[in-house]
């Protein structure tokens, strides 16, 4: 969405995301319509940014602005989230979130060329599945990845928003995992959902420009998706994916993170066969591309270094 667009009621304006220099529909392998934007220097080395569950190429809008002159960047809004297409039931699924990342590197990535993607919570997810599911369009289409504020397994025992001792963590997660997939409205824009906001996905250091941005992503996203991949979520177990991402991968993760601590980065990090640094960023919480933006510039650059 842009400036101007219609908000609708109850929910925080959507993030000014700067005019792309092209738009793009792209048809993942079951029929789904993917958004797909192009930003940047066109002759730039491309990066690719994977936006996670319940946000939108919104995410990205400060790297979209920082790093406009450096590179071509691809963004593109995941099924079911911003102005990409509703999956059936049965698409909700990591299968599919790989299918469609698959779809925007083929349709994306000139020939000859491999890009730095990066992917924030279900979006590293996506390109962890696609390893798995598709190594070779790792191999052929991508030179290094970021993987920031993401995990392949034990999502919800691992998670602190209810800090339990693991062991009760574990005894309650039919429980915990019937409050997360559950039918949800759309959230609104209260006093209470910025509290929760903030407590959840950010921190105490969040600053306002930050929660706005990550408000108006939460109170726009459909509750089907939110529903859909909360389910597949809620089971996520891709570890023994880990060894098919070959490419060098940086993992960044805030210490302050409590939708998937510093438990899931550490173990990304000891599994992973190219893992070149772990990046712990002290008080960050899960959004990292809002909290720290010049960090997470920082390692794309790096990154396309190494390419």
């Amino acid at each position: 969405m842009r400036d101007g667009d219609g908000v609708l009621p109850g929910t925080a304006p959507a993030p000014a995301v700067p005019r792309p220099l092209e738009d793009l529909e792209v048809r993942s392998v079951d029929g789904t319509r993917l958004h797909v934007e192009v930003h940047g220097d066109p002759a730039a080395p491309t990066v690719v940014l994977v936006h996670g569950w319940t946000c939108s190429i919104g995410l990205w809008v400060r790297q979209l602005r920082d790093l406009a002159g450096e590179f071509r960047l691809i963004a593109y809004d995941q099924r079911g989230h911003g102005r990409s297409g509703e999956p059936q039931a049965a698409g909700y699924t990591t299968d599919a979130l790989a299918d469609d990342l698959a779809a925007v590197l083929r349709s994306t990535v000139r020939p000859g060329e491999r890009a730095v993607v990066v992917g924030h919570s279900m979006g590293g997810i996506a390109v962890v599945a696609l390893a798995g599911r598709q190594p070779q369009v790792i191999r052929e289409q991508v030179a290094a990845v970021l993987l920031a504020s993401t995990g392949v397994d034990e999502l919800v025992i691992r998670g602190r928003i209810l800090p339990l001792p693991l062991p009760l963590a574990r005894a309650v997660r039919p429980v915990t995992s019937l409050l997360i997939s559950g039918r949800a409205q759309r959230r609104r824009d209260t006093a209470l959902t910025r509290r929760a906001l903030r407590y959840a996905a950010l921190s105490r250091t969040a600053s306002a420009d930050d929660l706005e941005l990550c408000l108006a992503l939460a109170t726009t996203c459909p509750p089907g998706t939110r529903q859909g991949f909360a389910a597949t979520l809620v089971r996520l177990d891709l570890a023994a994916t880990l060894p098919h991402l070959v490419v060098p991968t940086v993992v960044l993760v805030g210490t302050a993170d409590r939708l998937t601590p510093m438990w899931h980065a550490r173990r990304l990090a000891e599994a992973l066969p190219r893992c070149l640094r772990l990046v712990e960023l002290p008080g960050v919480g899960h959004m990292t591309p809002v909290q720290a933006p010049a960090v997470v510039e920082d390692v794309i650059r790096d990154l396309a270094g190494t390419s």
